[in-house]
């Protein structure tokens, strides 16, 4: 459905994209994630026909991108962070108008708006404007606005950004069934656990590289850190933490007060070798915790944890 090939995009001094890369198969949520200032919204107009890039290829339905071709412009949605809608038009209003941009036929029009506000939960709200709805409504509208036409592919830049869990929630589950229905969904957001529980395959980027990609499992695989375990002792010696430290697999051991997280650079049998390191040395826990690196996880390990801009 998407396949960018080594993309470079330059402002004047400034490489945005350089040589990035990125795919997304048909009824798959990728998750394209990054520190802010690392591309992703330059990668995403250059792939919309909103920015022209300076090398590198880029193609939609397995065709080469072209900002005048109206037919594939049909089959494209973007939901964008700021929200897109018209303080001034109601809420069938406004899906009706950006519905409009792609669908001429009023009948059909009227079907597929309504069909939207229902899919976004919004059919109490049909003629409440934008100042009325709360801002989880307002994301729902936001959405709806974005998907009215059925697009094919679908760009979700950061939908759940500042709404509240239950609406979190609905905005989510609205996704995976967009996807069951057949739309592949291209999702940004700096909510990792969010990105971990809803997406397919990542793209992680930085410095307007892909540095990283597949699926959860390809990317444990990628980083140092293959296994955690936390373990909280009763009562433990002072030299605790360097024994830790020499335990077979061992990359890095961090003390919090009684708690110890133990991570490991290889998965091999590392919950028995430390239980029995603690039989051995007759030491008493009260819980032990073993954990494959999250994306969280992942992420910073990649990208750093120093803070950005």
């Amino acid at each position: 459905m998407i396949s960018v090939d080594k993309v470079v995009k330059r402002y004047k001094d400034v490489i945005a994209l350089d040589h990035f890369s990125f795919h997304a198969g048909k009824n798959e949520i990728v998750g394209l994630l990054g520190p802010n200032g690392c591309g992703k919204t330059t990668a995403i107009n250059c792939m919309l026909s909103l920015l022209k890039f300076d090398q590198g290829t880029i193609e939609l339905f397995g065709q080469p991108v072209n900002p005048n071709n109206n037919k594939t412009k049909a089959r494209i949605g973007i939901v964008p962070q700021e929200l897109a809608i018209f303080e001034k038009l109601n809420v069938v209003e406004n899906v009706d108008f950006f519905c409009g941009l792609y669908v001429k036929n009023p009948a059909k029009r009227k079907e597929l708006v309504d069909e939207a506000i229902n899919f976004v939960g919004l059919e109490k709200y049909r003629k409440f404007t934008p100042g009325h709805l709360s801002g989880g409504l307002k994301r729902r509208l936001n959405i709806a606005c974005g998907i009215a036409h059925k697009p094919d592919i679908l760009f979700l830049d950061e939908p759940t950004v500042a709404v509240d869990a239950q609406s979190r929630n609905f905005i989510l589950d609205g996704v995976k069934k967009m996807k069951d229905q057949g739309t592949t969904v291209i999702y940004t957001t700096h909510y990792l656990e969010e990105a971990e529980d809803l997406c397919d395959s990542f793209v992680i980027m930085d410095n307007g590289r892909n540095i990283a990609a597949g699926s959860l499992e390809d990317l444990q695989n990628s980083i140092s850190t293959t296994e955690s375990i936390t373990v909280k002792f009763i009562s433990e010696p002072d030299n605790l933490k360097e024994l830790l430290e020499n335990i077979k697999n061992v990359n890095q051991v961090i003390k919090s007060n009684n708690t110890y997280n133990i991570q490991f650079d290889k998965n091999n049998n590392n919950l028995t070798n430390l239980i029995h390191f603690i039989e051995e040395n007759s030491l008493t826990y009260t819980e032990i915790r073993s954990e494959q690196p999250s994306l969280s996880n992942i992420f910073l390990e990649l990208t750093g944890k120093e803070l950005r801009d």
